[in-house]
């Protein structure tokens, strides 16, 4: 049968041989998965993440991609969503019912915040939010505490411990959002196995954005779990939430896995030191990093211990300084970059406006908070370019 070139293009018989191995992983990109005939068709197929049905479940690649992850972060299931907010927004979403409870961390990322305050309402789920820095009240009808290590801007860090041993008692969820720690600093399943062994949060995700990616080029994210019973509820809400990745993004955050300790330790390295520095400012009234004696929380991250302590600082500067003076500072930085995110290559600092952003008081009296996220920068330099900058203050 003669066809046209249409045709034979789409219908080509040639396969590739067998035999091919590489470093890195093949990208399979589908939306229709075909089938070997009827019967394979037919065949069931657990809707588990492991098999294969249509593009929007999983592919080799992204299963590939989901397998390194769990076992980074010491997980048995791995599913990934399109987002750091997806991986926020699936756990309230497959945990949550009407007249259920969660808990919410004072110092939480902003959009789970949001979806806390504004989206659940309205499925009949009710919140509080809590001090980051105590084990919050647990009500008949709490069903879910979210944990933030470190928390978003302000950086204190939770009593982990406390926490998961109070939510084990009662039988309540946890759900950890461990993008600082990036499965690096800390075990969030098992965040002090010497001292608690087997314990730590039922659910763990990141925004795979940060520093599993390490370009600021994706966005992507990941939840984990080690519970079946649980993975399957949160698998059913994934799938029918439609969350779906595209195959090239999954290829550049595997790309990315192979360095991210090397970049953790860098960035982490050279953090320290300039949130050490910064301290000793006059400018500057308080600084908030984990690994700072005095900073809030950090005894918790030395109970959790005290290793990875991520790219992040962020400094109050006295009540002296104006917002709009802050903000010159920020605009004479010529090394850092004013946007959100944070783990790429390139430093930023943005400054905030806290009063609109929590519900209990702050763990600082006045002043403009500047966060610093760290790069890849030499050091001295970004030293220099903060110190040359803090001149913009008046």
């Amino acid at each position: 049968m003669t066809r046209q070139p249409s045709t034979k293009l789409i219908h080509h018989p040639y396969r590739a041989p067998e035999g091919w191995d590489a470093v890195p992983v093949p990208v399979a990109k589908a939306s229709t998965v075909l089938f070997k005939d009827t019967a394979d068709l037919h065949k069931p197929r657990p809707r588990d993440g492991l098999t294969y049905r249509y593009g929007l479940h999983g592919t080799p690649t992204s299963y590939t991609l989901a397998a390194r992850l769990a076992t980074l972060e010491h997980a048995e299931h791995c599913l990934l969503v399109p987002s750091g907010l997806a991986a926020v927004t699936l756990p309230s979403l497959a945990v949550l019912r009407p007249g259920d409870e969660v808990l919410v961390p004072d110092n939480v990322y902003g959009q789970n915040r949001y979806l806390t305050e504004s989206w659940l309402p309205q499925w009949g789920v009710t919140h509080r939010f809590y001090d980051p820095l105590t084990v919050p009240e647990l009500r008949d009808n709490t069903k879910l505490v979210w944990l933030e290590a470190a928390g978003s801007i302000t950086l204190e860090f939770p009593d982990l411990l406390g926490t998961f041993a109070a939510c084990r008692a009662r039988g309540v969820t946890t759900a950890l959002d461990n993008t600082w720690g990036a499965g690096l600093a800390f075990n969030g399943f098992e965040p002090a196995p010497t001292t608690h062994p087997g314990l730590g949060a039922d659910i763990v995700m990141q925004a795979l954005t940060k520093y599993a990616s390490g370009g600021a080029d994706v966005l992507m994210g990941s939840v984990c779990t080690r519970d079946k019973r649980l993975h399957d509820r949160l698998n059913h809400a994934h799938e029918h939430l439609g969350y779906g990745l595209g195959q090239n993004d999954v290829e550049l955050v595997l790309r990315g896995l192979p360095t991210m300790q090397l970049r953790y330790e860098a960035q982490d390295r050279v953090t320290r030191r300039l949130a050490s520095w910064m301290t000793g400012r006059p400018e500057v009234a308080q600084v908030f990093h984990p690994a700072l004696p005095g900073s809030p929380g950090h005894e918790h991250w030395l109970e959790v211990g005290g290793a990875g302590a991520a790219c992040l600082f962020s400094a109050v500067f006295k009540p002296e300084y104006s917002a709009r003076q802050v903000d010159a500072f920020v605009d004479a930085l010529e090394l850092f970059g004013i946007g959100y995110s944070w783990a790429g290559p390139m430093s930023l600092a943005v400054p905030y406006d806290m009063s609109r952003s929590r519900n209990l008081p702050l763990p600082f009296d006045g002043g403009t908070l500047v966060r610093f996220a760290i790069g890849l920068e030499d050091g001295a330099d970004l030293q220099a370019d903060i110190e040359q900058a803090l001149s913009a203050l008046g």
